[in-house]
């Protein structure tokens, strides 16, 4: 018997998120119904962190314990025989058992994607959050700094959740422009719920200057009334997660 950590890419447009739901489908649930298939049994899958529903990931986390002995490098294969075309095993590797996929984690990455054009992208409606006016992305990089370091994100999480504490270390927070596409890359050893699509919306509020109090002040208030809008999901990745 063995345990296994696997990397996944997956498009989200059509889950509930990763989470296994009684009145959706979400991305476990199929994971591990690919999984029975190659193993014969019924295991436990557990991941790096929920998604939203819509959100995508580049490389997304989870483990399995206890598995029969399996080929490392034929898994991924194996597993993906089985799963739809917006989902893929990229990697797997032998893990101890001291090893899990959400609490080993050190830090996650993510980025938030923008076609910033006039003229939407049709490759794009579920990949990416049209926006058309023009984003100035010096001034948005500046502002991003505000975010970075060890500071109370209370006004930056849903306001519904009842989690207490709202410290979060944010280790970067860049703005990069390719073409018409603006990525907001935000990285910190652990986010609140909606932390990230939050503060992206609060950056680019703030950029095109219908958010006139600064970062720092925003992050003070501890109040979610603050800060902006909360981005659509559909632009979100998980882009790496670090051990």
């Amino acid at each position: 018997m063995a345990n296994y950590a696997l990397t996944l890419k997956f498009k989200g447009t059509n889950y509930c998120g990763w989470q296994v739901q009684s009145n959706a489908t979400g991305i476990q649930s199929v994971l591990q119904d690919a999984i029975e298939r190659v193993f014969g049994s019924r295991l436990g899958v557990t991941g790096c962190s929920r998604t939203d529903s819509g959100v995508h990931a580049n490389e997304y986390v989870c483990h399995i314990k206890n598995a029969p002995d399996f080929d490392t490098e034929r898994l991924p294969l194996a597993i993906n025989t089985h799963l739809p075309k917006d989902i893929a095993v990229t990697g797997s590797r032998v893990v101890d058992d001291s090893f899990h996929a959400r609490y080993s984690a050190k830090g996650k990455e993510y980025i938030y994607r923008i076609w910033n054009s006039r003229a939407h992208n049709p490759f794009c409606t579920d990949t990416a959050l049209h926006y058309p006016r023009l984003i100035d992305t010096d001034k948005a990089a500046q502002l991003a700094k505000g975010f970075v370091g060890k500071k109370d994100f209370a006004s930056f999480m849903s306001a519904h959740s009842k989690i207490k504490d709202t410290v979060r270390d944010v280790w970067y927070f860049r703005v990069e422009r390719d073409g018409d596409f603006v990525s907001f890359v935000v990285a910190a050893d652990g986010f609140l719920y909606n932390m990230v699509r939050i503060m992206c919306g609060t950056l680019l509020q703030s950029t095109l200057g219908s958010i006139t109090m600064p970062i720092g002040s925003i992050i003070e208030e501890k109040n979610r009334n603050s800060a902006g809008i909360t981005l659509p999901p559909h632009g979100l990745y998980l882009n790496k997660v670090f051990y």
